[in-house]
């Protein structure tokens, strides 16, 4: 993720890339916050829209980076298709356990 990023910024800059970089730093901060929803705050309906919209931030910013360098959207691919199988994984802790993710 770092690597992608900071390609992006060598070759455009902040400046050329910046609705990119900031879709970069706004899915930082939503995965971040995912980890605090679920695993601190056990709240399993909001864990669940949050990594969807997590994922969308994601693919946002790997068509961003597409359009600017395609090694570094390449390089994202991994990372969407992990939080694709966390979503999955989330939905499905939330449907088994309700009561301990409210």
């Amino acid at each position: 993720m770092g690597i992608a990023a900071w390609l992006v910024w060598r070759e455009h800059g902040f400046r050329g890339a910046s609705t990119a970089l900031k879709l970069f730093i706004t899915q930082l901060f939503a995965n971040a916050l995912w980890t605090w929803i679920f695993f601190v705050w056990h709240q399993g309906a909001l864990s669940l829209v949050e990594i969807v919209a997590l994922w969308l931030l994601i693919a946002s910013t790997l068509l961003a980076f597409w359009r600017l360098h395609r090694l570094a959207a390449l390089l994202l691919v991994p990372y969407l298709a992990w939080v694709g199988f966390a979503t999955t994984l989330t939905a499905s802790l939330w449907r088994l356990n309700p009561a301990a993710l409210g």
